[in-house]
């Protein structure tokens, strides 16, 4: 009977029943799974050493098995699991997990040295923050309010004739100071600025100062006129580009008056030739050298060009003027100011670490950041009254 009658398959090494005897002749070879690490070694452009490893003793497991006389009666023997690939290392932090156990932080106390450190820290970046915003931008933003201000009370003077002409007012009093008295021109440095009678810091933060022991502009002898170098707009800052031919123009309550750059002289340079009667001259005056931080000071000497404007006797001389309206004067009456304005700074600084170890240092900064920048520059203006008065 054929095997399509008896209705079963003829043996076959494929589909045939196993034999026990045939399959002892096969060699069992596992089928490799895949391997993840691979495909991350295959991104990266690297592949785990220890995987290569693996892989090459299965083959020679396999081969050897082929090859072998024995392999007739015995199987044979292979790993019950791949080697593992080892990738530590090799994948990107962005793909790693990360820890999130951190260790406590141990918030500091007044008792310990580091409290204070960073309470001076506070109290000094504050500080500088507060001077660099003032000289950069506060300062110049004060120094144009005050010189609207002082030019509509020029114009309105002049309108009723009542602008000082000498150092004393036509009340017979000595002229205050801060009182507008002129207005300067400097075409080649595109400058206009309203000046002021007195040359402490006061007035030479709110612009060009007058020297009040000199004549005004246009009258007979030299007027000297003072600006500061950098701070507070630096209206004097780029007084060293003039040269000899330049005009300077000055108004006052006698008029226009045109002036013509002679010179520029330091300390140690030829003074200027003696007036002779009749004729004015105007001295601009700075700061010299780099902002900030001067090491001399600039003379420039202008001459007037015509007769010179009457001049009114005066009621006091250069022995009668304050050391602090003298070239590079400071005020000591300010340094008063400045200890107060540092005393609120300090307890603000110390808020601020109290906060901190109360509600954490974000919501520490996001409160007390503004109130710390309005007294640093609070500081920062009181201190800039103590500096020189050309800087």
């Amino acid at each position: 009977m054929s095997s399509l009658e008896t209705g079963t398959s003829a043996p076959s090494d494929l589909n045939g029943p196993h034999n026990p005897q045939i399959d002892a002749l096969r060699p069992r070879v596992a089928v490799k799974p895949p391997n993840p690490s691979g495909f991350l070694a295959f991104l990266f452009g690297k592949t785990g050493t220890k995987s290569r490893t693996g892989e090459a003793k299965i083959t020679g497991a396999v081969m050897a098995a082929a090859a072998s006389p024995s392999a007739t009666t015995a199987t044979t023997a292979l790993p019950s699991t791949l080697p593992r690939t080892s990738v530590g290392g090799k994948i990107p932090l962005w793909l790693r997990r990360k820890s999130s156990t951190k260790p406590p932080r141990i918030p500091t106390t007044p008792r310990q040295a580091s409290w204070w450190i960073g309470v001076v820290w506070i109290s000094l970046s504050a500080l500088l923050l507060g001077f660099v915003g003032h000289v950069t931008l506060f300062g110049a933003l004060q120094h144009s309010q005050s010189q609207k201000s002082g030019y509509e009370d020029l114009r309105s003077s002049l309108a009723q004739a009542t602008t000082p002409l000498g150092q004393l007012d036509v009340d017979e009093k000595l002229v205050a100071a801060g009182t507008p008295i002129a207005l300067i021109t400097i075409p080649k440095l595109t400058l206009t600025e309203v000046v002021r009678e007195g040359t402490s810091s006061d007035q030479t933060r709110q612009g060009v100062g007058h020297r009040r022991d000199s004549v005004m502009p246009g009258q007979a002898g030299t007027s000297v006129l003072y600006g500061r170098q950098a701070g507070y707009g630096g209206p004097f800052g780029a007084l060293a580009s003039l040269v000899p031919g330049d005009t300077i123009t000055a108004t006052t309550g006698q008029g226009k008056k045109e002036f013509t750059v002679t010179g520029l002289r330091r300390a140690g340079d030829t003074m200027p030739t003696s007036l002779k009667p009749g004729r004015g001259r105007l001295e601009l005056v700075t700061a010299d050298g780099p902002a900030l931080a001067p090491f001399g000071v600039l003379y420039v000497d202008a001459d007037l060009k015509g007769m010179a404007a009457s001049t009114p006797a005066q009621a006091f001389g250069e022995k009668s003027l304050p050391p602090a309206e003298e070239v590079m004067g400071s005020d000591p009456g300010a340094l008063l100011s400045l200890i107060f304005a540092l005393q609120w700074l300090v307890v603000a600084a110390l808020g601020t670490r109290w906060l901190a170890r109360v509600w954490g240092r974000g919501q520490a900064w996001i409160v007390m950041s503004p109130l710390l920048l309005i007294l640093g520059s609070t500081a920062a203006d009181a201190a800039s009254a103590v500096l020189p008065n050309l800087m």
